[in-house]
């Protein structure tokens, strides 16, 4: 709850003003960048995609009271496929195995990952920021030659817009951390870049930003030492604005923007289905050990058969087992899920659904559109017999629209990592992953926020936002 930005509204605003890039730099966390990806390239932006990441003061598992709090900033951009990866490496070792007050890394870490990186040295918050701050200049030179020796020429020294003498909330501090990153880039010969820090779009979003801030440190807008940035200038700012500052003194910093985006190529697949591979017996394919499960399931369910009888017919044999209206609604089942190419997507979910059930794991009996399917119900993915409620296929798996089935699973939370450990030892760690949900900020608790930062009454405030349309009814607001 500190970058206020919508990403369409930039791409169209960046446009405007004439750039032909732009990048993302979120405080320690990838989330945002696949909607920035796809809103640049349908906008034809060129998407730099980056992190402001957290250094630890020591290593990222030195997480002791009073003395590892303490981080630093730094910037880090994607150049090419690899540097991307790498990027997505080093946020989930900084959320997972640094994380004290924020996700962090260490220099070994970012070392080990540094491959098609492009590296900022940072705001003032920075190593090199933070020694030049407190008059350490030797300090400060030694921090960037381990980085220039690291990234080579993917290093630059990040001078800041706000520390100009002629901008418009000149900085005095960070003008005087500017001019020893240029003495610092002569002295090291590492190219330097200017950056323009956005929280925000337009100047006129700088309140909107405040009332934000208070709702990140749940604090009033009249608190006098709240978190406040009003005394900068943080919108996204017009390239122009930027020329006329640096461009008669330091015009490589200028050029240098255009030179970085050069170098960054960074081409995301989206849209595939990224599954792994289920092992098959010999001599099957996905379509006929899927069509060959399901009759023998079928022939269970709906025949006079026990399990272990089942499991050894064969699909003529297990037909014979079956009523003539099973076998319909199968065959149609098995047709659609064919040939829309989730014959292994079903073998991977009924594998650890039942090995999860043949050691005692307890599953839910099926919830969603999933139990309206017979193959679900044969594979004992399912436990409720969509023929017996008159459950419809089409609202699971439809050919007309073509996406992931969503197989909702209730796995027993005491035995849950079980089941997922099943998956990693089968298929390998590097083949699935888990997600999470992202809370947005709908137009009623928005409201709701927005008025107890301004100290608006809580009867009045919620009044207020009841007036307003559930999230997901039609109008929804996310700052």
């Amino acid at each position: 709850m500190d970058g206020l930005t919508k990403i369409p509204d930039l791409m169209n605003s960046v446009k405007k003003m004439g750039m032909e890039s732009v990048a993302i730099t979120d405080h320690g966390t990838l989330s945002g960048l696949i909607e920035f990806y796809k809103e640049a390239k349908a906008s034809s932006i060129k998407p730099l995609l980056g992190i402001e990441t957290y250094i630890a003061s020591r290593k990222l598992t030195d997480k002791e009271a009073g003395i590892d709090k303490e981080n630093y900033h730094l910037i880090l951009i994607a150049m090419n496929d690899k540097g991307y990866k790498n990027l997505m490496q080093l946020s989930t070792i900084a959320n997972l195995e640094g994380y004290y007050y924020k996700p962090r890394i260490d220099r070994q870490t970012l070392a080990k990952y540094s491959e098609g990186l492009i590296c900022l040295s940072g705001c003032m918050g920075s190593e090199l920021g933070q020694a030049l701050s407190q008059g350490l200049y030797d300090n400060a030179l030694k921090t960037a030659e381990w980085y220039k020796k690291t990234f080579g020429d993917r290093y630059y020294i990040e001078v800041q817009d706000h520390g100009h003498p002629e901008h418009p909330t000149h900085n005095k501090a960070q003008e005087d951390i500017n001019n020893q990153l240029i003495k610092l880039s002569k002295q090291l010969d590492i190219p330097m870049v200017v950056t323009a820090d956005a929280h925000y779009l337009k100047h006129e979003d700088q309140t909107a930003h405040e009332i934000l801030l208070c709702i990140q440190t749940n604090s009033y807008l009249s608190d006098e030492n709240r978190l406040s940035l009003a005394n900068l200038e943080l919108h996204v700012t017009d390239p122009k604005e930027v020329i006329k500052r640096w461009g008669s003194d330091h015009p490589e910093v200028i050029e240098n923007t255009r030179a970085i985006s050069e170098r960054c190529e960074v081409n995301i697949p989206l849209g595939k289905i990224l599954i792994p591979k289920f092992p098959l017996p010999s001599g099957q394919n996905e379509k006929s050990y899927l069509d060959l499960l399901v009759h023998r399931g079928l022939s269970w369910r709906y025949g006079k058969l026990d399990k272990e009888q089942a499991a050894k017919l064969s699909i003529e044999a297990a037909k014979k087992e079956t009523p003539k209206e099973i076998l319909e609604r199968a065959e149609y089942e098995l047709s659609v899920i064919n040939s829309m190419g989730f014959s292994g997507y079903f073998l991977i979910v009924q594998d650890f659904i039942n090995w999860g059930k043949n050691h005692k794991v307890y599953f839910g009996p099926g919830r969603g559109s999933a139990a309206g399917s017979i193959v679900s119900y044969a594979l004992r993915i399912t436990e409720i017999d969509p023929m017996q409620y008159n459950l419809m296929f089409e609202r699971f798996l439809n050919p007309s629209r073509v996406s992931m089935p969503d197989i909702d699973i209730d796995i027993q939370d005491t035995r849950r990592d079980e089941v997922i450990e099943y998956c990693v030892h089968k298929y390998g760690r590097g083949k699935g992953r888990q997600h999470c949900y992202f809370g947005k900020m709908a137009a009623r608790n928005a409201v709701r926020d927005v008025s107890r930062v301004l100290e608006v009454p809580y009867a009045e405030a919620d009044r207020l936002a009841k007036m307003l349309p559930l999230a997901g009814s039609g109008s929804s607001y996310t700052p």
